[in-house]
């Protein structure tokens, strides 16, 4: 299933911003994007993304934005820069280089700035997380919203397999008398009734509809999909059983279309063909 959460928490001085974005996974796969500063949070925002996002390929960035422009401005050691620049003049003077840029060099000496970027501090750090939990708050939220869209028409795409089932039972009252006029018909034309042992013919009327019977199809198939319905509804549903018990309704339905030996129950069981392949392509969102 797919995802989306973001969320920004700040101090006055610093704002940080988590984003979360998913697509479809069997396992959770942690994609994080984090700045500098922030790279010692990573083992914690892996930590507690295994806890709190279940699968999924996710991608967690974090951005930083300072609200008071000088809370990140860097250090300049005065006694340090002094110290190069007087060492720096008597050199040049030494060597008669007056022109030279010696404040710019002596700038640039080692130690001379230094940078805030290295890490935050605790209260920062605590920001970060902050931002994270509301991220993946919304994010969860994100996922429960799909999942209750996605469950509401997988339920009605097996009701619409079950109200087929219901016309197939209709139409199948005068499927096997059809037969037997068609069966009868034909000897009839082909060779005569007095020609034929009605015992013998009889019973093989009763062998070849035997073969026919749908009954048993359409009971597991009914079966099926109310045990479906049940395993959607359940806590601790998950995408791996439904794909097995859609894959018990499929072979009903295949079977049923093929004994069927009937036009008009044959276009129904189509129908429920389309339905359960839209079923299957849904449940690729939940495996």
């Amino acid at each position: 299933m797919t995802g989306y959460g973001i969320a920004s928490q700040e101090n006055g001085k610093v704002k940080y911003t988590v984003e979360l974005k998913s697509l479809n996974s069997k396992f959770l796969e942690l994609n994080l994007r984090l700045p500098k500063t922030v790279s010692d949070k990573e083992f914690a925002i892996r930590s507690e993304s295994s806890k709190l996002l279940e699968r999924g390929k996710v991608i967690i960035t974090v951005s930083v934005e300072h609200v008071d422009l000088t809370a990140n401005a860097s250090d300049i050691n005065g006694e340090l820069l002094k110290k190069y620049y007087q060492q720096l003049k008597s050199i040049a003077t030494q060597l008669g280089e007056d022109k030279a840029p010696l404040f710019e060099l002596s700038l640039n000496m080692p130690e001379v700035v230094t940078s805030n970027d290295d890490a935050i501090d605790d209260e920062e750090g605590k920001i970060v997380m902050e931002a994270f939990y509301k991220a993946v708050e919304l994010f969860n939220n994100f996922r429960v919203d799909e999942g209750q869209v996605l469950k509401a028409d997988l339920e009605r795409r097996v009701e619409l397999i079950l109200s087929y089932l219901s016309e197939v039972e209709e139409k199948e009252g005068s499927r096997i008398p059809l037969i037997r006029e068609r069966l009868n018909t034909y000897l009839d034309n082909a060779i005569g009734k007095e020609n034929v042992d009605m015992n013998r013919f009889e019973q093989e009327i009763v062998f070849y509809i035997d073969k026919l019977d749908i009954t048993e199809e359409k009971v597991r198939l009914s079966s099926h999909c109310n045990y479906f319905i049940q395993a959607l509804n359940a806590t601790d549903s998950n995408g791996k059983k439904l794909g097995f018990i859609s894959q018990e309704m499929g072979r009903e339905i295949n079977t049923l279309g093929s004994k069927a030996n009937d036009a008009t129950i044959q276009q129904i069981v189509v129908r429920m063909k389309e339905e359960l392949e839209k079923i299957k392509e849904q449940l690729l969102n939940v495996l």
